[in-house]
């Protein structure tokens, strides 16, 4: 496409190129047909005046002759032919002046022609170098057009090009920061996810602890509770004990046998400590629960 419109340029420059040699040398031919025909109309007018002052000449030599005839009837021969010599002298000087006149004219009109000749080749070539170097010219502007074009496409091409690379780059950094973000957002998530986990295990280990301390108190209270009846049945045992033989495991009232006076039925026939605690306790909680309630139905009936 290029191509094809420089060739075109170039086509239109030669033609103007052309037109320009072909109107000076038509501008010098008829310049110079205008200076002939000048110089023709100059020389025909310069010899009307030449004829007009021989005529002159001859008119005055005539009268003068006439006049001298006229005054002196003897005039003689010799006067006649000097005026005869001076009229051929005449006539010849004319003659001289026009061959003179002639040659001026054909070495004024080869010069008229010479000139018009130069001045035609030197316009010719005036006309060629203007033209070819408005061809130049015009194939120059046409090449730095080109070259112009070729630059701001380039110059397009590269912005484009830059301009994608900063469009990807900011793409590429936006998705960046984008991920930086949800990296950030995941990890202040998993932080506060692991937070709640410890407050939640924190909390309960705190449980537990109060759990095992009320368990653990419980289970002192419970202790503490066994303890204390465990001490109190003690000392209902003991009480009962003395209420009934005064202590000792030997004792005997009719049927009655040792320290809780128990029917000897009741022991079986083993009499020792060990079994009289054994039976005494399996009777006490058989029938009243504990010796607290026994001593408690003692006092309120003297036996249990």
């Amino acid at each position: 496409m290029t191509f094809k419109h420089n060739f075109k340029k170039v086509l239109s420059a030669t033609a103007f190129a052309a037109a320009l040699v072909v109107a000076p040398a038509a501008n010098v031919s008829a310049a110079t047909n205008d200076a002939s025909s000048t110089q023709q109309s100059a020389t025909a007018t310069s010899q009307d005046q030449q004829a007009s002052q021989d005529q002159a000449a001859s008119q005055s030599s005539a009268a003068n002759q006439s006049s001298s005839t006229s005054t002196s009837s003897a005039t003689s021969t010799s006067t006649v032919k000097k005026t005869t010599k001076k009229a051929k002298k005449s006539k010849k000087k004319t003659s001289k002046k026009k061959a003179v006149r002639k040659v001026a004219k054909k070495t004024t009109k080869k010069k008229a022609t010479k000139k018009a000749k130069k001045t035609s080749k030197k316009s010719t070539k005036k006309t060629t170098k203007a033209a070819t170097a408005a061809v130049t010219a015009s194939a120059g502007q046409s090449q730095a057009t080109d070259q112009q074009d070729d630059a701001a496409k380039k110059v397009a091409e590269a912005a484009a090009k830059k301009a994608a690379a900063a469009k990807k780059a900011a793409a590429k950094k936006k998705a960046a920061a984008k991920k930086k973000a949800a990296a950030k957002k995941a990890a202040a998530k998993k932080r506060a996810a692991a937070k709640k986990k410890a407050a939640a295990k924190k909390r309960a280990a705190a449980k537990k602890k109060a759990a095992a301390k009320k368990k653990a108190a419980k289970k002192k209270a419970a202790a503490k509770k066994k303890a204390a009846k465990k001490s109190a049945e003690k000392a209902a045992k003991y009480w009962i004990a003395m209420r009934e033989s005064g202590g000792y495991y030997t004792a005997r009232n009719g049927s009655c046998y040792g320290r809780y006076q128990l029917l000897i039925s009741y022991l079986g026939g083993d009499l020792s400590k060990k079994n009289q605690e054994r039976t005494a306790d399996r009777y006490v909680y058989g029938r009243y629960g504990s010796w607290v309630n026994a001593k408690r139905f003692w006092l309120a009936h003297n036996w249990y």
